[in-house]
């Protein structure tokens, strides 16, 4: 197969990570790195590559060598660059969020569907053997039905200049809610609460509550000033619960089979009595160690390749931007329950 030509916009925090893994996967051929700052670009390829710098994105549009380009930009700019992107008839790869607002991005999404181009959202560790095991064990009913979801990330991280803490932590979390939930649980109302007690402009912890069309809860936590690191979700089912902790790596995923279960009776029978609790076995499976960012890239390739949507595409990156924009919709309404309108999936 020949392999497709691959341009990588922004130099900065996460481009160099695009660099390194698409300079290791086969399918595709780095052609440039395209930064404001130039220097910034060359110092990331090193003296020895033949990959060029620019600080022109027009230049790199007109490449006819490119096919594919990767955008690692702030989300301000992600409207115009994957617009100009698909005009010039390039497949892209955006950093999320796709867009500031759910409205730019549904210009994007129908812009891709007309140019018969792939629209693809870096929604990164949905390619960790992690979600991917996680999501396996949901759709095959190992666990039985969702009943709960309760995710933690906290940590004491940077305050970011240009958005809140769940624009910032939250869309990890709501793009691998939308990964693992099984074929037709969607969430369909959103509440959020949010604080800045430091003073810092913008909410620095949120706690973010989603009620899902099965019946379960959905409950995710960020929190930019944590001292301590926590990178923990529990997703409890019928049969079985799991717990991912992604800072223990000797014990990233457990399934518990344990939880409590309520058998059938007569309406005269009291109800305290139906409940029995059942302790069984930890099972903690073994999974490979491999880069989440190597899959993203392989996924891009093969959706291009094979011209189809990839596995976490432009309509994903719509239904976390959905569900964003609903909590903050809450927010502005002292936490008042927002209900979706099918607008999330």
């Amino acid at each position: 197969m020949t392999s497709i030509g691959l341009a990588v916009i922004g130099a900065g925090y996460w481009g160099p990570n695009l660099v390194r893994n698409a300079m290791a996967t086969p399918e595709l051929r780095l052609e440039w790195l395209c930064d404001l700052d130039e220097e910034r670009a060359r110092a990331v390829l090193g003296r020895y590559t033949t990959v060029r710098p620019t600080s022109s994105v027009e230049e790199v549009l007109r490449d006819p060598a490119v096919q594919a380009v990767a955008i690692a930009t702030p989300a301000r700019t992600h409207f115009d660059l994957v617009r100009a992107a698909l005009d010039a008839g390039k497949h892209v790869l955006v950093e999320k969020p796709l867009t500031p607002t759910y409205e730019e991005g549904a210009k994007l999404v129908a812009l891709a569907d007309e140019r018969e181009r792939v629209l693809m959202l870096d929604h990164t560790f949905c390619y960790t053997p992690v979600v991917r095991r996680i999501r396996d064990l949901i759709s095959s009913g190992e666990l039985g039905e969702v009943q709960f979801v309760d995710s933690v990330r906290i940590n004491l991280g940077l305050v970011q200049p240009d958005v809140d803490v769940l624009w910032d932590l939250a869309p990890h979390d709501l793009s691998i809610l939308d990964f693992v939930l099984p074929e037709g649980v969607t969430p369909v109302a959103v509440a959020a609460h949010t604080s800045d007690p430091i003073g810092a402009g913008r909410p620095c912890l949120a706690y973010l509550t989603l009620w899902l069309s099965s019946g379960a809860i959905a409950h995710v936590h960020v929190n930019w000033l944590s001292p301590t690191k926590i990178r923990t979700t529990v997703i409890g089912g019928s049969r079985r619960t799991i717990v991912w902790d992604d800072v223990n790596p000797a014990q990233r995923l457990s399934v518990y089979d344990r939880g409590v279960d309520l058998a059938s009776a007569g309406e005269d029978e009291r109800r305290a009595a139906l409940i029995s609790y059942r302790t069984g076995d930890v099972v903690v499976p073994a999974l490979p160690e491999r880069e989440a960012l190597r899959g993203v890239m392989s996924e891009f390739a093969a959706a291009i390749a094979e011209g189809r949507a990839p596995l976490t595409d432009g309509r994903a990156g719509l239904r976390v931007l959905a569900l964003l924009e609903a909590a903050g919709q809450s927010i502005q309404n002292d936490g008042r329950r927002i209900d979706l309108g099918g607008t999330s999936r």
